[in-house]
């Protein structure tokens, strides 16, 4: 089984918690976008990351001293958006961080495809950034069918916790004999079920940590995820899609 999950935009350097195990397996192709990017102007930039100036410059200034082989954090602790927070990988035994090495993998629009402990440098490029770089109008035909090869060289079960935006990067891609398996954590709204953005990047974290803390392997084990007041619903749910609901107070 892999998991997959988005990266956050907000990132952080942290060279002295755990050692990184390697560098990312698509660095060759990160290395053609950050110079893509470094031969952008500020303005075209800002306009590509859709931000305001002041984080505009502070990823001007990164892009223009990066380096891609030094003074690297481990990528699981460079990303600190919600999702990460209730990962809390800070605070996890050994057994877990082991499990997430084998197990979890993280989808990055300058990066390609990381596992926790690949070093990262702080960086800015979401999944769905319209940048053109060998041809590609964007960042989905850059990276093709790559990240699903790799990951189906890896396993024939893809345990998807991303958003759209970068599930879209995997999953058209993948062989028929790869299960894909998406967890949606939502409440019910009539007869839909409705997603909120940060209760679902809340429940995400949290599933990856009780996955982590209870070594799960098997697909069929998932649907015990209890955490933050979820249950899984058999009534929405199927083999390629397990619906969790938020349960009354």
């Amino acid at each position: 089984m892999r998991i997959i999950i988005s990266p956050a935009k907000k990132m952080v350097v942290d060279t002295d918690s755990f050692p990184v195990d390697a560098l990312p397996l698509f660095l060759n192709r990160t290395q053609q976008l950050m110079e893509a990017l470094q031969a952008m102007s500020p303005k075209a930039l800002q306009s590509l990351w859709k931000c305001n100036a002041s984080i505009a410059g502070l990823n001007v200034e990164r892009l223009a001293s990066m380096d891609l082989r030094r003074r690297l954090t481990p990528a699981l602790l460079s990303y600190e958006g919600i999702q990460y927070r209730y990962m809390a990988p800070g605070v996890m035994e050994r057994s877990h961080l082991d499990y997430l090495r084998q197990h979890l993998r993280i989808l990055s629009g300058f990066y390609g495809l990381l596992s926790p402990f690949d070093g990262v440098t702080p960086y800015r490029l979401e999944m769905q950034a319209k940048l053109s770089v060998n041809g590609c109008k964007d960042l989905y035909g850059f990276w093709g069918d790559v990240l699903a090869k790799q990951l189906s060289a890896e396993t024939d079960l893809v345990l998807n916790l991303a958003s759209k935006e970068y599930s879209r990067a995997v999953e058209p891609h993948l062989p028929p004999f790869v299960r894909f398996l998406t967890c949606t954590f939502g409440e019910l709204a009539g007869e839909k079920v409705l997603e909120k953005g940060t209760v679902c990047k809340m429940a995400r974290g949290q599933m990856v940590r009780w996955l982590a803390e209870n070594q799960i392997t098997h697909p069929e084990d998932i649907r015990d995820f209890g955490e933050l007041g979820y249950r899984f619903s058999p009534a929405l749910s199927s083999q390629t899609h397990y619906v969790f609901l938020k349960q009354s107070q």
